[in-house]
């Protein structure tokens, strides 16, 4: 099973987080950049099946505008796959996000049901520092049924991963990403990630995101 590398925190905001996370979903947001990313909207992919154990939702890319607010643009970037049009500011209000993030990965669900129309997303958590067989099976098999049904997963994740390619992705303080399609029956899942739009999207296999989520959950 992948280890995740948990390496000393970039920023002084993702340090005073570290310490409160490993209870379980805690406040998440990217790590600071050295300037305000500005918000992109672009179309990645498109609502697929290849009858091969892989398929692919048609996600309305759009980038957060600042550091802390990963948990609305992702829950925005997972509400585009059922052609829903909701703001970030508007999902924000609903979350309660402010500039220490979003509280955990039950605020996501519950701003995720409230703003589809229906009590589709439920939260689930993964305590442990790392994620045992059992539950990276349970996140596979919710995000194969999520992505069949039409719905993307959002995770709060902390820590660093390495995608497919070999590229690392870092978020020490905590982050939201979507999960929006999946392949190899999903044993690898595509990520939908707000944080930087020249990364807005990649396969990561799904031992590593269960990985990823441990200490904290996602709504499937």
């Amino acid at each position: 099973m992948t280890t995740l590398i948990r390496k000393a925190a970039l920023t002084a905001a993702g340090a005073a987080l570290t310490a409160g996370a490993l209870a379980g979903p805690a406040t998440a947001f990217a790590a600071p950049t050295t300037h305000t990313p500005t918000t992109v909207t672009t179309d990645r992919g498109h609502d697929k099946r290849d009858g091969k154990g892989q398929r692919e939702l048609n996600v309305r890319y759009e980038a957060q505008p600042n550091f802390y607010y990963c948990g609305p643009a992702a829950a925005r970037n997972a509400l585009t796959t059922l052609d829903k049009n909701i703001s970030q500011d508007d999902l924000a209000r609903e979350m309660g996000t402010t500039e220490n993030g979003t509280d955990s990965a039950h605020q996501i669900t519950k701003a995720l049901n409230t703003k589809a129309g229906k009590n589709d997303w439920r939260t689930i958590e993964i305590t442990t520092p790392n994620a045992d067989d059992k539950q990276t099976d349970t996140l596979r098999h919710d995000v194969r049924t999520a992505v069949d049904n039409g719905r993307a997963v959002v995770a709060n994740i902390a820590g660093t991963a390495t995608d497919t390619e070999g590229v690392t992705h870092s978020f020490e303080g905590g982050h939201y990403i979507s999960v929006v399609g999946y392949r190899d029956n999903a044993d690898t899942v595509k990520i939908a990630d707000s944080a930087n739009p020249d990364q807005a999207s990649y396969w990561i296999t799904t031992e590593a995101l269960a990985d990823w989520i441990a200490t904290r959950g996602y709504s499937a």
